[in-house]
């Protein structure tokens, strides 16, 4: 089911900002993981404890790049959660970062159909969030437009033209048993959207702040920022 969005504002996802306590370390993990182009890193001391509410999943073309980028997450210290496994989707696995974001990596494909590589076909910010629904019509009337739907289960977003995350929501418990971890949580989520409009709080206490999107790699100087 698709719906139309709101013409009233405009919001788009234009960065994705996770918060560490190591800037260093997060910015040689996530440069030897592969996924700096896609992410934004800055210092936080927030309190957090158990599941943040959220992962980053990465969509890649076959069985062989997801291992190749969980083992380069592993390499580079992070942990396994779900080991890579086959299903009746496809294939795929769960990591979390040292720094506590969860990660994981997944294809559709069932086979290889040539040598590995560390191309990213896609990468999608899930929320947890308690009521799918009032959180969908809570972003539509912020100007994003429903990709797909399903029930009060799943919603995902159209992502913008030079957006580098597409934006999905997933029922909470939901998202926490798919990713093999506990729902509980409390504390900061740690992670910060940038917004092409104005900055806002989301019903699940996801912040919003206005940002540039980000086209490229960011350097060293802006990870530090």
């Amino acid at each position: 089911m698709t719906t139309t969005a709101s013409t009233a504002s405009t919001t788009a996802v234009a960065s994705v900002t996770l918060e560490v306590a190591d800037l260093d370390a997060a910015h040689r993990f996530y440069t030897a993981f592969g996924v700096r182009t896609h992410i934004s890193l800055r210092a936080s001391e927030a309190h957090s404890t158990g599941f943040r509410g959220f992962t980053l999943a990465l969509t890649v073309s076959q069985p062989s790049t997801v291992d190749a980028f969980l083992g380069a997450a592993v390499d580079a210290g992070a942990t396994t959660v779900k080991p890579a496994a086959k299903s009746l989707w496809g294939y795929g696995g769960v990591v979390q970062a040292p720094d506590g974001t969860i990660w994981k990596v997944a294809t559709s494909a069932k086979k290889d159909t040539g040598p590995a590589t560390r191309e990213i076909d896609e990468v999608v910010l899930l929320l947890g969030v308690e009521d799918v629904k009032a959180v969908k019509r809570f972003y539509v009337d912020r100007g994003l437009t429903v990709a797909r739907s399903f029930g009060g289960k799943y919603a995902e977003f159209a992502a913008g033209g030079s957006s580098p995350v597409k934006l999905a929501l997933y029922k909470r418990s939901g998202l926490a048993k798919d990713l093999g971890v506990p729902a509980d949580g409390t504390g900061s989520h740690r992670v910060v959207l940038g917004s092409t409009g104005a900055p806002f709080t989301d019903p699940d206490g996801f912040a919003w702040e206005t940002a540039t999107p980000l086209t490229s790699a960011p350097s060293t100087e802006s990870a530090r920022s």
